[in-house]
Protein backbone atom coordinates (compact mmCIF):
# COMPACT_ATOMS: atom_id res chain seq x y z
CA UNK A 1 0.00 0.00 0.00
CA UNK A 2 2.87 2.43 0.74
CA UNK A 3 3.94 1.79 -2.69
CA UNK A 4 0.88 2.75 -4.37
CA UNK A 5 0.75 5.64 -2.56
CA UNK A 6 4.32 6.77 -2.97
CA UNK A 7 3.70 5.82 -7.07
CA UNK A 8 0.19 7.87 -6.44
CA UNK A 9 1.69 11.27 -5.39
CA UNK A 10 5.07 11.53 -7.23
CA UNK A 11 4.96 13.54 -10.28
CA UNK A 12 6.67 13.81 -13.77
CA UNK A 13 9.06 17.07 -13.74
CA UNK A 14 7.60 19.72 -16.35
CA UNK A 15 10.18 20.10 -19.39
CA UNK A 16 10.13 23.61 -20.79
CA UNK A 17 9.13 23.39 -24.30
CA UNK A 18 11.60 25.35 -26.20
CA UNK A 19 10.21 27.88 -28.86
CA UNK A 20 11.99 28.31 -32.25
CA UNK A 21 12.34 31.91 -33.75
CA UNK A 22 10.02 30.70 -36.05
CA UNK A 23 7.26 30.06 -33.41
CA UNK A 24 7.83 33.64 -31.39
CA UNK A 25 6.45 36.28 -33.63
CA UNK A 26 8.38 39.00 -32.10
CA UNK A 27 11.42 37.58 -32.92
CA UNK A 28 10.51 36.64 -37.00
CA UNK A 29 9.10 40.57 -37.19
CA UNK A 30 12.90 41.66 -35.99
CA UNK A 31 15.19 39.10 -37.15
CA UNK A 32 13.59 39.16 -41.21
CA UNK A 33 13.53 43.46 -41.07
CA UNK A 34 17.20 42.94 -40.11
CA UNK A 35 18.44 40.41 -42.76
CA UNK A 36 17.17 42.61 -45.33
CA UNK A 37 18.63 45.55 -43.91
CA UNK A 38 22.12 43.81 -44.15
CA UNK A 39 21.56 42.75 -47.38
CA UNK A 40 20.69 45.83 -49.03
CA UNK A 41 23.81 47.61 -46.89
CA UNK A 42 25.95 45.20 -48.51
CA UNK A 43 24.35 45.39 -52.18
CA UNK A 44 24.65 49.23 -51.87
CA UNK A 45 28.08 48.93 -50.94
CA UNK A 46 29.19 46.94 -54.06
CA UNK A 47 26.63 49.03 -56.20
CA UNK A 48 28.76 52.29 -55.52
CA UNK A 49 32.61 50.70 -54.95
CA UNK A 50 32.74 49.20 -58.26
CA UNK A 51 31.87 52.49 -60.17
CA UNK A 52 33.55 54.28 -58.65
CA UNK A 53 36.65 52.05 -58.93
CA UNK A 54 36.07 52.54 -62.45
CA UNK A 55 36.20 56.27 -62.51
CA UNK A 56 39.21 56.17 -60.26
CA UNK A 57 41.31 54.33 -62.81
CA UNK A 58 39.80 56.47 -65.60
CA UNK A 59 41.58 59.30 -63.64
CA UNK A 60 44.94 57.69 -62.92
CA UNK A 61 45.42 56.78 -66.62
CA UNK A 62 45.88 60.76 -67.37
CA UNK A 63 48.16 61.27 -64.70
CA UNK A 64 51.60 60.25 -66.11
CA UNK A 65 53.25 57.12 -66.13
CA UNK A 66 49.47 56.04 -64.54
CA UNK A 67 48.05 54.51 -67.48
CA UNK A 68 49.02 50.91 -66.89
CA UNK A 69 48.02 51.54 -63.00
CA UNK A 70 44.75 52.54 -64.24
CA UNK A 71 44.43 49.73 -66.92
CA UNK A 72 45.01 47.26 -63.88
CA UNK A 73 42.45 49.29 -61.63
CA UNK A 74 39.83 49.00 -64.49
CA UNK A 75 40.28 44.88 -65.16
CA UNK A 76 39.85 44.77 -61.82
CA UNK A 77 37.02 46.70 -61.09
CA UNK A 78 35.20 44.30 -64.00
CA UNK A 79 36.11 41.29 -62.74
CA UNK A 80 35.14 42.17 -59.49
CA UNK A 81 32.15 42.84 -60.88
CA UNK A 82 31.57 39.65 -62.75
CA UNK A 83 32.47 37.84 -59.51
CA UNK A 84 30.16 39.34 -57.10
CA UNK A 85 27.14 39.84 -59.17
CA UNK A 86 27.65 36.30 -61.31
CA UNK A 87 29.24 33.89 -59.31
CA UNK A 88 28.05 34.78 -55.71
CA UNK A 89 24.75 36.30 -56.33
CA UNK A 90 24.48 34.01 -59.36
CA UNK A 91 22.60 37.14 -62.11
CA UNK A 92 24.54 36.25 -65.44
CA UNK A 93 22.78 38.97 -66.99
CA UNK A 94 23.63 41.50 -64.33
CA UNK A 95 27.17 40.56 -64.05
CA UNK A 96 27.45 40.80 -67.94
CA UNK A 97 25.92 44.48 -68.11
CA UNK A 98 28.05 45.50 -64.87
CA UNK A 99 31.15 43.98 -65.89
CA UNK A 100 30.49 45.96 -69.61
CA UNK A 101 29.58 49.01 -68.01
CA UNK A 102 32.62 48.82 -65.51
CA UNK A 103 35.31 47.92 -67.89
CA UNK A 104 34.24 50.57 -70.07
CA UNK A 105 33.22 53.67 -67.79
CA UNK A 106 37.54 54.46 -67.16
CA UNK A 107 37.72 55.21 -71.32
CA UNK A 108 35.78 58.22 -70.36
CA UNK A 109 35.54 59.36 -66.97
CA UNK A 110 39.34 60.11 -67.31
CA UNK A 111 39.34 62.27 -70.38
CA UNK A 112 35.55 64.22 -68.82
CA UNK A 113 37.48 64.26 -65.20
CA UNK A 114 40.61 65.83 -67.17
CA UNK A 115 38.89 68.23 -69.55
CA UNK A 116 36.46 69.30 -66.37
CA UNK A 117 39.01 70.07 -63.91
CA UNK A 118 41.74 71.51 -65.74
CA UNK A 119 39.27 73.69 -67.55
CA UNK A 120 37.98 75.13 -64.48
CA UNK A 121 41.06 75.23 -61.79
CA UNK A 122 43.80 75.43 -64.56
CA UNK A 123 45.42 78.88 -65.56
CA UNK A 124 44.57 80.33 -68.88
CA UNK A 125 48.18 80.85 -71.20
CA UNK A 126 48.07 82.02 -74.83
CA UNK A 127 50.22 80.48 -77.26
CA UNK A 128 51.09 79.91 -81.05
CA UNK A 129 51.13 76.79 -82.75
CA UNK A 130 54.36 76.26 -84.75
CA UNK A 131 54.32 72.76 -86.36
CA UNK A 132 51.36 70.19 -86.42
CA UNK A 133 51.83 66.26 -87.40
CA UNK A 134 51.43 62.60 -86.55
CA UNK A 135 53.39 60.19 -84.67
CA UNK A 136 52.85 56.70 -84.66
CA UNK A 137 50.81 55.21 -82.15
CA UNK A 138 51.06 51.67 -79.94
CA UNK A 139 50.21 49.98 -82.55
CA UNK A 140 52.48 50.59 -85.81
CA UNK A 141 49.88 51.30 -88.27
CA UNK A 142 48.44 53.93 -85.77
CA UNK A 143 48.67 57.48 -86.56
CA UNK A 144 48.20 59.77 -83.57
CA UNK A 145 48.02 64.20 -84.38
CA UNK A 146 50.29 66.14 -81.93
CA UNK A 147 51.03 69.90 -82.28
CA UNK A 148 53.76 71.75 -81.07
CA UNK A 149 53.13 75.35 -79.23
CA UNK A 150 55.32 77.95 -77.68
CA UNK A 151 53.69 79.93 -75.05
CA UNK A 152 54.24 83.71 -73.96
CA UNK A 153 57.06 82.30 -71.90
CA UNK A 154 59.08 80.71 -74.91
CA UNK A 155 58.32 77.03 -73.66
CA UNK A 156 57.61 74.80 -76.18
CA UNK A 157 55.45 72.17 -75.38
CA UNK A 158 54.21 69.01 -77.78
CA UNK A 159 50.68 68.19 -76.88
CA UNK A 160 49.09 64.88 -77.77
CA UNK A 161 45.39 63.66 -79.31
CA UNK A 162 44.52 63.43 -74.82
CA UNK A 163 45.14 67.04 -74.51
CA UNK A 164 42.63 67.90 -77.53
CA UNK A 165 44.62 67.74 -80.62
CA UNK A 166 43.56 65.99 -83.31
CA UNK A 167 44.67 67.96 -86.43
CA UNK A 168 42.52 71.29 -86.11
CA UNK A 169 44.77 73.56 -85.67
CA UNK A 170 46.44 75.01 -88.17
CA UNK A 171 50.31 76.43 -88.16
CA UNK A 172 50.73 80.12 -86.84
CA UNK A 173 46.95 79.72 -85.09
CA UNK A 174 46.86 81.81 -81.70
CA UNK A 175 45.68 78.90 -79.04
CA UNK A 176 44.96 79.24 -75.36
CA UNK A 177 46.52 76.81 -72.62
CA UNK A 178 45.15 75.74 -69.82
CA UNK A 179 48.01 74.75 -67.20
CA UNK A 180 47.41 72.56 -64.39
CA UNK A 181 48.42 74.90 -61.24
CA UNK A 182 49.78 71.49 -59.43
CA UNK A 183 51.49 70.67 -62.94
CA UNK A 184 51.11 67.16 -62.74
CA UNK A 185 49.06 67.28 -65.80
CA UNK A 186 49.59 68.10 -69.38
CA UNK A 187 48.57 71.08 -70.74
CA UNK A 188 44.85 70.96 -72.47
CA UNK A 189 44.55 73.69 -75.83
CA UNK A 190 41.71 75.57 -77.22
CA UNK A 191 41.49 77.74 -80.02
CA UNK A 192 40.33 81.50 -79.04
CA UNK A 193 38.64 82.49 -77.26
CA UNK A 194 39.64 79.19 -74.71
CA UNK A 195 35.61 78.54 -73.38
CA UNK A 196 36.29 76.80 -69.69
CA UNK A 197 32.86 75.09 -70.43
CA UNK A 198 33.30 71.25 -70.50
CA UNK A 199 32.44 68.78 -72.43
CA UNK A 200 28.83 67.55 -71.71
CA UNK A 201 28.33 64.65 -74.04
CA UNK A 202 31.80 63.49 -72.42
CA UNK A 203 30.01 64.08 -68.91
CA UNK A 204 26.87 61.99 -69.87
CA UNK A 205 28.10 59.46 -70.97
CA UNK A 206 30.10 58.92 -67.57
CA UNK A 207 27.05 59.80 -65.78
CA UNK A 208 25.22 57.01 -67.74
CA UNK A 209 27.99 53.98 -67.46
CA UNK A 210 28.22 54.86 -64.18
CA UNK A 211 24.47 54.55 -63.56
CA UNK A 212 24.33 51.32 -65.60
CA UNK A 213 27.14 49.66 -63.62
CA UNK A 214 26.11 50.64 -60.09
CA UNK A 215 21.83 49.72 -61.01
CA UNK A 216 22.54 46.38 -62.58
CA UNK A 217 24.80 45.45 -59.68
CA UNK A 218 22.17 46.56 -57.03
CA UNK A 219 19.30 44.77 -59.13
CA UNK A 220 21.79 41.42 -58.93
CA UNK A 221 22.00 41.68 -55.17
CA UNK A 222 18.88 42.54 -54.11
CA UNK A 223 17.19 39.83 -56.15
CA UNK A 224 20.63 37.50 -55.46
CA UNK A 225 20.27 33.58 -55.39
CA UNK A 226 21.44 31.19 -52.80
Amino acid sequence: MKTMKMMETYEMPLVAKTESPADDPTRASVSVPASTSRRALNTLKWALLIPVTGVAAGVLGQYPYGMWAGVVVALGAAAAAAVVAGGVWHRAGAATLASVAALALPFFAGPAFYETYIKQFGERVHAVVTDTGERQGVKRSTELAVCRVVDTSGTVRDLSQQQNCYGQFKVGQEVVLFEDPQGALDPWIEALPGARTPDALGLGITAGLFLTAGSALFCAGQRRRF
